[in-house]
């Protein structure tokens, strides 16, 4: 029952280690290899603790800055550092200009204020904008311009990608994609005042047409 507990507590609408798509599963799989890293460093420094309780006499020829250079400096910084560069690379993923634009983007905008979302569809001219509701294409790269009206929101999708904070008089641009139609469900993850916990939205990923002519050809190769 608690093994049950533990894997239901990874999923849900808001669970970013229940990923529906490529960015917030580079961010499921960086989440996972740091609690992976954090065990060995933990289990590292808890079998050298109880080594020296038990063992008679061991360490005893190590001074106490050898114990600071090795145990605090050269154990985890080999881990650390490979760590960081883990998450450099993953979090490429999330960014703007992390390479080059797909030829299948879609734009979309997403204005918030007090305490709701507003979408707009400039690759759809014929659409009118949304309230807390955001129509993307599934198996299609989404690229999300996110601005604010007032004070500083954050426009968070988890199990879609990675937050983004929504800033008064600039842009910022994320990209993600749902592997699949569904719904999934967002959040402001700044707080913005007193509305802050009812700010949420969310995104219908519909089946579009050109993705499926893609994908079907991909099945096809």
């Amino acid at each position: 029952m608690g093994s049950l507990g533990i894997v239901a507590g990874c999923s849900g609408d808001l669970s970013a280690l229940d990923p529906a798509g490529p960015s917030a599963a580079s961010i499921a799989t960086l989440w996972w290899v740091m609690l992976a890293v954090a065990a060995v460093l933990f289990l590292l420094v808890v079998g050298l603790f109880l080594t020296t309780v038990f063992v008679p006499h061991f360490g005893r020829r190590v001074t106490q800055g050898q114990w600071i250079i090795y145990g605090g400096i050269a154990l985890p910084l080999p881990l650390l550092a490979l760590l960081t560069f883990f998450a450099f690379w993953q979090g490429e993923y999330l960014l703007r200009g992390a390479g080059p634009p797909p030829d299948d983007i879609y734009r979309v905008e997403a204005h918030g204020t007090m305490w709701s979302w507003q979408f707009s569809y400039p690759d759809a001219p014929g659409k009118a904008p949304t309230q807390d509701v955001l129509h993307v294409p599934a198996a299609r790269t989404v690229e999300i311009a996110v601005t604010s009206g007032d004070v500083i929101h954050s426009f968070w999708i988890p199990r879609l990608g990675g937050k983004i904070d929504a800033v008064p008089g600039h842009v910022n641009y994320l990209r993600l994609r749902a592997d699949h139609p569904g719904r999934y469900g967002g959040v402001c993850s700044e707080y913005c005042g007193t509305g802050h916990a009812g700010m949420r939205f969310e995104v219908e990923a519909f089946e579009d047409a050109a993705s499926a002519a893609v994908s079907e050809s991909e099945e096809r190769k």
